[in-house]
């Protein structure tokens, strides 16, 4: 969600996670040495830690590829029939072996995966999740409708917020996830995942999403392949909503949108249109809202692709 007053302007809006600059490291863009599709082997005796980006092979046949970074998602494979947690957590793992998981914004830097394989034996590998600094962002002039709603209001703000976290807890198992992820619209960044927010002088919940501002009645496309698990005209904060189901608890949230172009249940491809840029609920201008979850696990959507291309 975009909030925007005339001549407000994020702190270092656009800032890469890891301060090298505005290049963003994607699943297939590592940003860090290492080239799509390249692995470094190791050896769980090792006890290597992993950091920001991963593309390991270890003993015993599990592989991590992804971002160890908060905010980051992680691919993974394990040999069938393999058990997974992240720390307490269980992860599902497909039939194949695949699994996924991700970190928030504010994840500790250490983390674990528990395994237990067919056999009965176990182990505990060690993650070491990169932390990150976060802009504050400080918008002024908003009407205090905007920024405070009222209680009738925020009555329709719980229930609203149910339907969202329902459609969250989704845990299907079509791992539509693994066709990676593109920009659902070519525009402008002018809000970044992570930063906090001060409105008219009061702090508020950071931010959550990217923002990509474009004109109004631009196309919006699905980021990957999935169901869709909600199409909203009017949600109070996000106005026009689409959540789409990529699998394995990942999903996608494209919000105030002028107009929607799909229905629930309805499968979509990564590319297809679902909508279109809008200006509805609390916003000051058109622009798209792109959020991605692993559950209930927000996470930066600015990790999953490239740089943004330019216009």
């Amino acid at each position: 969600m975009e909030l925007r007053a005339p001549g407000s302007v994020p702190e270092r809006a656009g800032r890469h996670p890891t301060g090298r600059g505005s290049r963003r490291p994607g699943i297939t863009d590592w940003g860090c040495g290492i080239r799509p599709g390249g692995w470094i082997i190791v050896r769980l005796a090792l006890a290597l830690i992993l950091s920001v980006c991963v593309g390991a092979a270890y003993a015993n046949g599990i592989r991590l590829d992804g971002n160890l970074i908060q905010g980051g998602l992680a691919l993974g494979s394990a040999p069938p029939g393999t058990g997974i947690r992240l720390n307490e957590r269980p992860v599902r793992v497909a039939d194949d072996g695949g699994f996924v998981f991700g970190f928030g914004r504010d994840a500790p830097s250490q983390a674990t995966l528990h395994i237990r394989y067919l056999d009965g034996s176990r182990e505990a590998m060690p993650l070491q999740v990169r932390t990150r600094r976060y802009e504050t962002q400080r918008i002024n002039g908003l009407p205090d409708r905007m920024v405070t709603p009222s209680a009738k209001a925020l009555t329709r703000i719980r229930q609203e917020n149910s339907r969202i976290a329902a459609a969250r807890r989704l845990d299907t198992d079509q791992s539509y996830y693994r066709t990676g992820f593109i920009w659902p619209v070519i525009g402008t960044i002018t809000g970044v995942y992570g930063s906090s927010r001060m409105l008219n002088g009061e702090p508020r919940r950071p931010h959550y999403g990217i923002d990509i501002a474009a004109g109004t009645g631009t196309p919006v496309h699905s980021p990957a392949d999935g169901i869709v698990a909600l199409a909203e005209a009017d949600l109070y904060f996000t106005g026009g909503t689409v959540m789409i189901d990529h699998g394995f608890g990942v999903t996608t949230v494209l919000s105030h949108l002028g107009s929607i172009d799909v229905g629930v249940g309805q499968p979509v491809r990564q590319g297809d249109v679902v909508g279109t840029v809008g200006a509805t609920g609390r916003v000051t201008g058109p622009h798209l809202d792109w959020r991605v979850n692993w559950f209930e696990v927000r996470l930066d959507p600015a990790l999953l692709v490239p740089e943004m291309p330019k216009r």
